[in-house]
């Protein structure tokens, strides 16, 4: 049976499948800009010492970023599309982790080792509770309790803006050190990856 033209498919009608392992479009990169500037409002927004729902905001960021985001395939040179895209990416998986280590470094000497950033804060402490007890002087004879939990909350929330103060200080040293640990690893992994597949594709061609 003759099949005439118009009983042919046509090509415009046929899409070409995807291809594997493509590069991301451009929804990635803009996943990432949006996630950089929830840090960055995450930061800005931080009033007073760090608290826990700034780790639970970094933690969550970082399951979207590493859930959706694909950098592109591996191409040497500095200047390639590849490497900007894993720079601005490592900068803010770098970001995330600050803001979510920021409540524990405000809290643990033992994270936070840096020599003499933590000895004014006491001291800032007692001078707000002298100014607390001479402010509330004319009310001594009233409930003596409730006028020694008012001067221990200002001592209180004294030393945590002092080391809130002092940890955002330090915020960038953890989030490079961290930036530059994520793009090292990522760019050494995918380039031995793609060593791989250029291996077994040659191999392939020779048989």
């Amino acid at each position: 049976m003759l099949m005439t033209m118009d009983d042919r498919p046509s090509l415009q009608g046929v899409r070409p499948p995807p291809s594997v392992g493509a590069a991301p479009d451009a929804s990635g990169q803009s996943g990432v800009i949006g996630i950089a500037l929830a840090a960055v409002l995450t930061a800005a927004f931080a009033q007073g010492s760090w608290q826990w729902f700034a780790t639970y905001i970094g933690v969550t960021l970082l399951a979207v970023i590493f859930s959706y985001y694909r950098p592109p395939t591996w191409t040497p040179g500095l200047a390639s599309v590849y490497m900007r895209s894993t720079a601005a990416f490592s900068l803010v998986v770098g970001l995330c982790v600050a803001i979510t280590l920021a409540p524990v470094l405000q809290r643990s000497a033992w994270l936070f080792p840096m020599p003499g950033t933590r000895r004014g804060c006491p001291e800032t402490g007692r001078y707000e509770g002298i100014q607390a007890e001479a402010a509330l002087a004319n009310l001594v004879g009233r409930d003596k309790s409730a006028l020694a939990h008012a001067q221990q909350a200002r001592i209180h929330e004294a030393v945590a803006d002092c080391l809130s103060a002092t940890t955002t200080l330090w915020l960038p040293a953890y989030a490079f050190g961290v930036a530059a640990l994520v793009a090292l690893t990522m760019w050494y992994a995918d380039r031995a990856r793609t060593r791989r597949n250029t291996a077994a594709a040659a191999s392939l061609q020779r048989r």
